[in-house]
């Protein structure tokens, strides 16, 4: 049976955004949660934010209090309509305008099945045709209302959100794997070097002008092909195929403006595009994984002098102090990093394979193939 989303509501529901809360509203002592776009992942909860309100502010702006099984759509990115389960919290929680708050109350919808449905790529293609604005993007609740949903049977339902929540469970372990493989690579780096910011092993230090060299980036359009032997790399990650390269294999790239606080280690040849800058060690001095993890380290924004885009200098970025510790020593974590990559590529394999998969089974489920 096809339905507006807003008819998958009934009259003791909830279908409403979160509240307008100012930052003079809010309170770090308050007993009231205030959730945020940055909580609402894509089928899960992240429980990323801290910010808090008093029960008395919350009354009185007639805030909506959420509930364990509510599900909460971000309307803003990214991705526009990530859709998760509201947990239980053991805490009183409210959440911000720019999320929708979808409470079914109705003994014919199937919570999971709805929020499998609305983060399915046949529900954000839906998504995209509604979206407004040019510098934040966003969908509005009216908008989200007025979307066609093809609603099956309660027990079919409630069989494709088990199937589809067992998929994802399986995707879920093996990002796990591959996060714990980055944690212990990042308590090998401080055991080998100590914290490279507060350097508490006495490193030599240098200048980044004395032990790297940052290749600035060009726009791309001159070499973009779509059977390009090299990655066109921006600070979000490949973006393209390129004939040529500027930046040699074994270098990090970073962004010059937007997002300059995400490295990125390529292991191959590259061309990056204007706002990126890409960093090549010199070998002599410091290796390429070296370089990344004092990078991660590293806080970029504070080397921000913009008040809109963030942005950075390569005069600023040349200034940086670094320790340089034994050559011996980091070729040390450098086979240690050789030998956890082998592990990990087949991790990532195998992330892949299981995306594809939920994909697919997503697909199925919602043009009826389930």
């Amino acid at each position: 049976m096809m339905k507006k989303f807003k008819d998958l509501v009934t009259a003791n529901g909830v279908f409403s955004d979160g509240d307008w809360v100012e930052s003079k509203d809010q309170d770090p002592n308050g007993d009231v949660r205030l959730i945020q776009l940055a909580d609402i992942g894509v089928g899960t909860f992240i429980d990323k934010s801290n910010r808090f309100m008093t029960s008395k502010k919350a009354e009185e702006l007639k805030c909506t209090y959420l509930e364990e099984g509510d599900i909460l759509i971000a309307r803003m990115p990214d991705p526009i309509g990530r859709a998760c389960i509201f947990p239980e919290l053991n805490t009183k929680c409210v959440t911000v305008v720019d999320i929708c708050i979808v409470r079914p109350a109705s003994d014919e919808i199937d919570s999971r099945w709805l929020m499998h449905l609305i983060n399915s790529e046949r529900f954000n293609n839906q998504i995209l045709k509604f979206v407004t604005g040019t510098t934040r993007q966003r969908i509005s609740r009216g908008n989200l209302a007025k979307l066609d949903v093809e609603v099956p049977p309660l027990e079919k339902q409630k069989r494709i959100a088990a199937i589809l929540d067992k998929a994802d469970s399986v995707r879920r372990k093996r990002q796990q794997a591959i996060k714990l493989a980055d944690d212990f690579l990042r308590s090998i780096f401080l055991d080998m070097f100590g914290d490279p910011i507060s350097n508490p092993k006495g490193w030599e230090v240098k200048k980044w002008n004395n032990v790297l060299k940052i290749v600035n980036g060009k726009s791309q359009k001159a070499v973009i092909a779509d059977d390009g032997k090299y990655p066109i790399m921006g600070s979000g990650g490949e973006m393209g195929r390129a004939t040529e390269y500027l930046t040699p294999e074994n270098s990090v790239i970073i962004g010059r403006k937007g997002n300059i606080n995400k490295p990125i280690l390529v292991k191959e040849k590259f061309w990056n595009v204007d706002t990126a800058f890409g960093l090549v060690p010199h070998k002599e001095l410091i290796s390429h994984n070296y370089l990344y993890w004092f990078c991660v380290f590293f806080n970029f924004e504070k080397l921000n002098k913009t008040v809109t885009i963030p942005s950075l200098t390569k005069a600023d970025l040349l200034e940086i102090q670094i320790p340089v510790p034994d050559l011996a020593l980091i070729n040390k974590f450098d086979t240690v990093v050789k030998k956890l990559e082998s592990t990990k590529a087949l991790k990532t394999t195998s992330l892949f394979e299981s995306n594809i998969a939920f994909s697919s089974l997503s697909q199925k489920a919602f043009a009826g193939g389930l």
